[in-house]
């Protein structure tokens, strides 16, 4: 059997035990739609309905994305170690790296359809058009993006002690990010939080996203897919230098 069809099955695996585990997969598709019900709601008497659905559509398809692909593959693959199901996959027929393939791109499918769910939302709830014109540039950005996420989270897995910590130290990592990235609050663009943001991927995927939804406000600019790219290069350079197959003890 090829490496293609070895992965193939391998996602068909990770999809099937994905949705057969319904208390997780629930919480990864309510999550997104409950912030974005509640920021629109809290701030309807601010700036409006419809400038605020047209600000956190796009913002909570960043949340989506991250979600998925960067808290999803650290928190499940330093389970997966802890478990010993790493080091059972290393003698099996299955290449290792197609093993991590395979979980890194059914993450990427669920982040698609997180896309999908939240952009409809948005459409049928709070009359945010529908980005069909930009529909190239919103699939360039979910592939560089799911790509690089799932390579920082595999980054992440690899410096993650143990499972028990995993938690608490990727939401420690990215929750303070969603609030200076233009994701749970838009930040003035002069401001030194803004300015830490645009150090991190997550701003830029926000900036990439505000583009594809509202072009007029937001021209789209190349370097922020850029900046996620080398972001991503960097995650899969540390992981190769700190992931491990076993338990640690």
């Amino acid at each position: 059997m090829t490496v293609g069809r070895l992965i193939a099955r391998q996602v068909r695996y990770e999809n099937t035990a994905f949705w057969r585990n319904p208390a997780a997969a629930f919480f990864t598709f309510a999550f997104p739609l409950i912030f974005m019900v509640l920021f629109n709601l809290i701030l309807t008497g601010n700036n409006g309905p419809s400038n605020a659905a047209a600000f956190y559509t796009p913002a909570i398809v960043t949340f989506s994305i991250v979600n998925a692909c960067y808290t999803s593959i650290a928190m499940t693959v330093s389970l997966a170690r802890d478990e010993g199901i790493l080091k059972r996959v290393r003698g099996t027929p299955l290449p290792g790296w197609a093993y991590l393939v395979a979980r890194m791109l059914h993450a990427v499918l669920v982040a698609m359809l997180l896309v999908v769910i939240v952009a409809v939302v948005g459409r049928v709830a709070f009359d945010v058009p529908l980005p069909i014109g930009q529909l190239p540039l919103l699939l360039v950005a979910l592939v560089v993006a799911g790509a690089s996420f799932c390579a920082l989270g595999l980054a992440m897995a690899g410096l993650i002690p143990n499972a028990a910590a995993a938690p608490a130290i990727v939401n420690a990592t990215v929750l303070p990010l969603y609030f200076i990235s233009d994701v749970f609050i838009q930040m003035d663009d002069s401001s030194v939080l803004s300015t830490i943001g645009n150090l991190f991927p997550i701003r830029h995927l926000a900036n990439v996203l505000q583009a594809v939804w509202s072009p007029v406000l937001r021209p789209f600019d190349p370097i922020d897919l850029v900046w996620i790219g080398a972001w991503g290069v960097l995650g899969l350079v540390v992981a190769m230098r700190t992931f491990t197959w076993e338990p640690r003890a």
